[in-house]
């Protein structure tokens, strides 16, 4: 697998000039031509990539998904993910447009926002999960690539704290724009809660959890084709709970059914639940009832 280590190597692929900066950087998208001779299979970079595109051929992959750059869409990739192209992206001088954002972690440093970058989950989910935008969207957006650019042409010692500053506003626009598209998408998304609860449902009806332990986000997210943290910020807009807090409520629903309707003890409920020791059944049930198991049972005697 390649590692791209610099943003100067990733302008070299692209067969750009030098970056003006060597730890942040905009590039037009109409501006690329791809390298005959850069490695596109199974690569990752060293550094942040925020992109806008449209119209650009070839598909990647990232995991086991494919991605299709045909229409106008934002994704967002942190360092060290991997991805890979079956083809190399093919880049109409005509027709393809957009911008890309490199920064490397380190140009983060001394800034609030190297601590709150790991705040927007995005970066972590798929590429088939990129985010669409709205024709005005889209400008909001685009207006600040270009700001990011115009600055970077006159690097001082104010530089860094406003690009970072763009950056973050950057960010909190796209966070803006995807609570945007949960909501617009509410049909397709309810579907998902619908076959998130089926599943939980079959989780422990199999007994599934006796056998393989706690239910997992990862789990049900690998069951769904989304990622973790795409599914958890999808039922969050939804229901205000997290996959995790619906993996947890599902658990406590379980956990009364057994204790208020079979003689188990508390301690088989754990194990059968999949928890690997009583105490932490325990703790979870009295922190989400504010009741022990065993007073909770007293109930029903």
């Amino acid at each position: 697998m390649k590692n791209i280590n610099s943003i100067s190597e990733k302008h070299l692929m692209l067969s750009l000039k030098e970056p003006l900066h060597p730890l942040v950087s905009v590039i037009r998208i109409a501006d690329v031509r791809v390298a005959q001779d850069a490695v596109w299979e199974h690569f990752s970079l060293d550094f942040y990539c925020i992109s806008l595109k449209r119209n650009v051929g070839g598909k990647m992959k990232y995991g086991q998904r494919y991605y299709d750059h045909d229409k106008g869409i934002m994704t967002f990739v942190a360092p060290k993910q991997v991805f890979s192209f079956d083809t190399p992206p093919v880049y109409d001088t005509g027709s393809s447009a957009g911008y890309a954002l490199f920064f490397h972690p380190d140009f983060l440093y001394g800034h609030p926002l190297a601590a709150t970058i790991k705040n927007y989950g995005f970066f972590s989910y798929t590429l088939n999960e990129a985010l669409h935008l709205s024709e005005k969207e889209e400008m909001d957006i685009e207006d600040i690539f270009l700001k990011i650019n115009e600055q970077l042409q006159h690097i001082d010692k104010h530089t860094q704290n406003i690009v970072l500053s763009q950056i973050e506003l950057l960010l909190n626009f796209s966070s803006r724009f995807y609570e945007r598209q949960f909501i617009t998408r509410k049909t397709i998304n309810h579907d998902v809660l619908a076959k998130m609860e089926q599943l939980l449902d079959s989780y422990f009806k199999q007994e599934k959890s006796s056998k393989e332990g706690l239910p997992s986000v990862e789990y049900f997210a690998g069951q769904l084709n989304l990622s973790s943290h795409y599914l958890s910020d999808l039922l969050r807009s939804l229901t205000g709970q997290s996959a995790q807090q619906h993996i947890q409520a599902k658990l406590i629903e379980k956990a009364k059914e057994y204790l208020s309707a079979s003689n188990l003890s508390v301690a088989e409920i754990a194990y059968y639940l999949g928890f690997e020791y009583p105490q932490s059944f325990n703790k979870l049930f009295k922190k989400k009832t504010s009741q022990s198991p065993l007073e909770f049972r007293h109930q029903f005697k």
